[in-house]
Parts: structure tokens; C-alpha cells; sequence
């Protein structure tokens, strides 16, 4: 149905609940049905007149608050154009049948704005739950205090729930943010040995849970040779994200300088005592010379890489693991260690969301790691990529990013 066929006064006084319009002035501009029904008051003694004449604090009890709390959130709204949800108020109203006698009422109202165009409030949505009959005493002043803190804390629930409820959405827009900013700082690679290499990222579930996982892949100067690193950032959100980049950054450009991966890592290190939210970060760096068939790789606290061999054996390289960036106030030079390979190894470097789980030790994740990887091996990178993440990530997702690299050697 569009939109020129919906009869929204029709709609407005058919809403469940107490549901009234006031102008910015706080001038009654409409009410619905219900709402004129339950307050008590026609609808010419509401709309054209001002809230506060209609609905005056009791003069005869100076602890009356229930207006002047009306008012506050009111004016909340019109200042910051958000919602604001009260908690459950008391209000003496005056009978309109009995001029002077008030009548006890406890109403849980909820004030929205309504924007226009230029974004200042045009309009003001006040909702009204009345609980009073919820409140009413039924077996004397006990049982009313008990009936009125009962409803408080039914209503501080709700109002703690509609705040939760915020912060998940300003957290989903953070998420939103870290993610692509991430995918813009880890683009597919372009090297000399494309067809030979596949990369992948997959963020964790939740809104919360963008971490700042990372790879590096890049063509070294001299000879036929490849730098390849994967990163973890500790923490969450667009903090991570941010500190991922310039880790990622730095250590590209180290890489094509240094003599070795030991020696990035050493540029590296120094590099993140100056960067926030870069302290107890890991990253693994591996150096693939392709002509001589040999990598050499050093580790900053990561996880090893797996090399695997052409006849299925599967090799962690462990031998050159050293602390995380940053976590000595007097950095020494790092380990450097390597390796060997044959024509049609395939050597795997990842992040702890792919191995590790809760509860388990680690090395049940590495053999499981292994096993995929040698049951898979005569498969092409993507496809190994894919096999890999299928089978060793949690089909609900996982609660910790993953950064996965593969290369055919």
C-alpha cells in the first residue's frame, strides 16, 4: 500500500495507549482517543491549550514533582532531539467533576521528537502508560509500597532496556566503521606470484567483536622473493582497527628494507611503543626466496606458521618465537630462524580465531589445523582457503577475527 493511501490521522487515533502530540511551546496539537479517554479531559480541554494548564502540579502538596519531571524531560528532548524515557511518576490530577479534589495517578511516560527537515523539532510524542490501577493499594499502605516499588523496578528495567538498546546500535555503527576500514587496509595483494597465493578475513560475530587482525603480503627487492606477515591487535573496535593499520603500514615498509624478518620486526617494535593501542600486539613475518627455496621467518609472540610439504608432512615453524611488540622497555634484536621447502610445498600463516577455542588447549586447534590442511594440500590456494575456513570455523561463526594466508611455494 503507499503511503497516499494510509489515513494517518485514522492511525494515530487508533494507537494503543496514551499517545498525545505538543508543539515545541508544549501546547497540545493533537491526542488520541485513549489518550483523551483515560486522562480525563475532552479534547477541546487538550489541543490549543498549554500542557501544564491542563495538567498543573497539585498546589496543596509542595513535594509534588510529577509536572516539573514532565517538564525537565520535555525540555531534554527539544534540546538534544533524542527520546527520552521516564521512569514511573506520580501525579495528583484535578477531577474535572469535583473541582479541588485532586486524584492520585501514576502514569510511565515516554517523550520522542519528531524532526523536520532542517532537523529542530517540530513536534513532541508524548506516550503515557497508566499503572495505576497496577499501583492502587488493595490491602493497605504495605502492600502499596510494595506494589509502587515493584512497578519502579518494572519500569527501571524497561528504561535500562531501551538504553541497551542504544548502545547496541551505536555499537553496530562501530562495527560498521572498523569493518570497512579494515577491508579498505587489506586489500587483495597484487604480486608477482598472484595465481600462487590466497588471503582471507572473516570479522567475528557480534557487534563488538571487530578485532584488529591483519596480513601483509609484498614483493622484496632483489631476487625472486616475497615478504609475508599476518598481525593481532589486542582489543576491539575501531581502537584496534586504527592501531591494525599503522602496524600494517610500518612493517610493509620495513620489510622492503630490512635484511630479514628479524630485523622488521625490530624496526617494527620500535615503532609501536609509539603507537596507542599497539602494545602486546603479535605478528609473524615470513621471507620466501622462491630461487633458493628457502624461508627464513621470525615471530612476535604469534602463532607458528605451518609449512607444509609435498609428501604431507606438516611443520610448524616455532624456532624463532619471541615476546609481543612492545612488551620489554628495552627491545633486543630479535630471532631469526629458517627453513627449507621443495616444489609444491604450501606454506599457511593465520591468526589465533582460526585455531584457538575456548576451553581447549591450544595444540587440539594446531593438530586440527594440520589435518585440514594435509587432507586438502593438492588443492589449488583458493580453494585450500576455503576448505580450511569451512572446517575449522564454527558454522554460528567465531568470536574472534580470523586472518587466514595461503601460498603455494
Amino acid at each position: 500500500m503507499a503511503d497516499a493511501e494510509i489515513d494517518y490521522a485514522a492511525v494515530f487515533q487508533s494507537l494503543p495507549g496514551m499517545v498525545a502530540l505538543l508543539t515545541p511551546e508544549l501546547v497540545y496539537a493533537d491526542a488520541n482517543e485513549q489518550f483523551v479517554r483515560m486522562s480525563g479531559r475532552s479534547r477541546q480541554q487538550l489541543v490549543g491549550n498549554y500542557l501544564f494548564d491542563v495538567f498543573p502540579d497539585n498546589p496543596d502538596d509542595p513535594a509534588a514533582s510529577g509536572m516539573r519531571n514532565l517538564a525537565a524531560s520535555l525540555r531534554r528532548v527539544l534540546a538534544t532531539g533524542e527520546r527520552d524515557t521516564m521512569a514511573m511518576q506520580r501525579y495528583d490530577v484535578q477531577s474535572m467533576e469535583q473541582p479541588g479534589r485532586w486524584e492520585e495517578r501514576y502514569w510511565s511516560p515516554v517523550n520522542a521528537p519528531v524532526l523536520g527537515p532542517d532537523g529542530e523539532v517540530v513536534l513532541l510524542v508524548h506516550r503515557v502508560e497508566e499503572v495505576t490501577e497496577f499501583i492502587r493499594d488493595r490491602g493497605g499502605p504495605t502492600d502499596t509500597r510494595a506494589r509502587a516499588l515493584e512497578a519502579e523496578l518494572y519500569f527501571r528495567a524497561r528504561e535500562l532496556q531501551e538504553v541497551n538498546e542504544r548502545l547496541r546500535r551505536a555499537h553496530a555503527r562501530e562495527r560498521e566503521v572498523a569493518l570497512a576500514l579494515q577491508e579498505a587496509m587489506l586489500p587483495t595483494p597484487r604480486l608477482k606470484k598472484d595465481g600462487r597465493v590466497a588471503v582471507r578475513y572473516r570479522p567475528a560475530i557480534g557487534a563488538l567483536n571487530v578485532c584488529g587482525d591483519w596480513y601483509d603480503l609484498v614483493d622484496l627487492v632483489g631476487g625472486d622473493r616475497i615478504g609475508v606477515a599476518v598481525g593481532d591487535v589486542v582489543g576491539h573496535g575501531l581502537a584496534a582497527a586504527c592501531a591494525m593499520g599503522q602496524l600494517r603500514s610500518a612493517l610493509s615498509a620495513a620489510s622492503r628494507v630490512a635484511d630479514g624478518p628479524a630485523q622488521a620486526l625490530d624496526v617494527l617494535g620500535r615503532y609501536a611503543h609509539v603507537v596507542a593501542g599497539a602494545e602486546s600486539a603479535t605478528v609473524v613475518i615470513t621471507f620466501v626466496d622462491f630461487a633458493a627455496r628457502t624461508i627464513s621467518y621470525s615471530s612476535a609472540g604469534h602463532l607458528p606458521p605451518a609449512l607444509v610439504h609435498a609428501d604431507g608432512r606438516v611443520e610448524f615453524l616455532d624456532a624463532a618465537t619471541d615476546p609481543p611488540l612492545d612488551a620489554s622497555p628495552d627491545p633486543v634484536p630479535r630471532p631469526q630462524a629458517t627453513t627449507t621447502f621443495a616444489d609444491g610445498a604450501t606454506l599457511v600463516l593465520y591468526t589465533d580465531g582460526l585455531v584457538e577455542r575456548r576451553r581447549e588447549d591450544i595444540d587440539t586447534g594446531l593438530e586440527r589445523l594440520a589435518d585440514a590442511l594435509v587432507r586438502h594440500r593438492s588443492a589449488d590456494p583458493e580453494t585450500l582457503a576455503d576448505a580450511v575456513l569451512r572446517e575449522l570455523l564454527p558454522p554460528e561463526g567465531a568470536t574472534d577475527d580470523t586472518a587466514l594466508v595461503v601460498v603455494r611455494l
